[in-house]
């Protein structure tokens, strides 16, 4: 199979025409040169062994909070490598998530992010599995170690018919039940939904031990608003439709938004969640590359947002 041009390939239209998720993804982490042997989601392949006393040099994620509570004295958590480890993507097909201003949607772009990222784990001989939901799960795949997992990830989402979605804390909290073993989960969405709500969910995600990672997937159109005339926005979560002139409620609208961005981004920095923004007008590689430094510098920090 011909190898694409290197001019814009990993533009997100472009990615889109090729239709092949596997040479997608294959494109998209060769471009970004990631060495097997030293993996931008490393730091989650571990399980818990014991704790010893905190001393000045130690990383602050691995303090473990509830001892501190009982003994106020900070202890760290110790951690034994495993042969390999699970990454669960959790990827939302909800209706809001066919929005685009564009080409591409938003779950396209989710589709395209999540093949990436299987790739990486994949090609690390690891095990990636998959989970598409809107109002429930719509679809579950086990942790698998094999490139066809690719495929499937393609085929259900196109098989995937979305309807509005009305919460996020229990379908996050039925996925939950269906992993066996601590892992590296990654929710895509665009969280439109109540924080408190997205929160529980990903609180119930945390409880169970799972390394959590927050990439909320939003249209350019959604981030600046840049409609102009009269417009009637028709509603994808069950909201009615409204007509108006976008010069009236542009600055009421991008307030909302950034308030909900922050207090989600504040709950999951909270919760100890990697929390990173999203942009589907930007070339794949361009996002991860800053994320994966960002996770770098600021691994188990709780929040990576790489700017657009």
């Amino acid at each position: 199979m011909d190898h694409l041009p290197e001019t814009h390939y990993l533009d997100p239209e472009i990615l889109q025409r090729i239709g092949d998720l596997e040479l997608i993804a294959r494109e998209v982490v060769e471009g970004l040169r990631v060495g097997s042997h030293r993996s931008p989601l490393r730091g989650f392949s571990t399980e818990f062994a014991h704790h010893r006393q905190y001393v000045p040099g130690d990383a602050i994620r691995n303090i473990d909070w509830r001892v501190y509570g009982r003994t106020e004295r900070y202890y760290t958590k110790l951690y034994e490598a495993e042969t390999n480890f699970d990454c669960h993507l959790l990827i939302d097909a909800s209706a809001s998530m066919n929005y685009a201003s564009g080409k591409v949607s938003k779950l396209e772009y989710a589709k395209f992010l999540s093949a990436a990222l299987a790739y990486i784990v994949l090609r690390q001989r690891d095990s990636v599995g998959l989970s598409v939901f809107d109002s429930e799960v719509r679809g579950y795949l086990p942790p698998r170690s094999t490139m066809g997992i690719l495929l499937q990830i393609d085929r259900m989402l196109r098989e995937t018919k979305s309807v509005p979605r009305t919460t996020l804390a229990r379908q996050l909290h039925d996925v939950a039940l269906m992993m066996k073993r601590r892992s590296f989960v990654v929710v895509i969405s665009d969280f439109f939904a109540e924080v408190e709500d997205i929160l529980v969910g990903l609180d119930h995600l945390r409880f169970d031990g799972h390394n959590v990672v927050v990439l909320q997937t939003l249209d350019p159109y959604e981030l600046t608003f840049p409609f102009n005339g009269t417009w009637r926005f028709d509603g994808l979560e069950l909201e009615e439709p409204v007509t108006t002139q976008p010069d009236r409620i542009r600055e009421d609208y991008l307030a909302s938004l950034q308030q909900h961005r922050e207090a989600l981004r504040a709950g999951c920095v909270a919760a100890h969640i990697d929390y990173a923004l999203v942009d589907t007008s930007r070339p794949l590689d361009g996002f991860l590359s800053e994320f994966f430094h960002e996770r770098e510098t600021t691994l188990g920090g709780g929040s990576a947002e790489p700017s657009r």
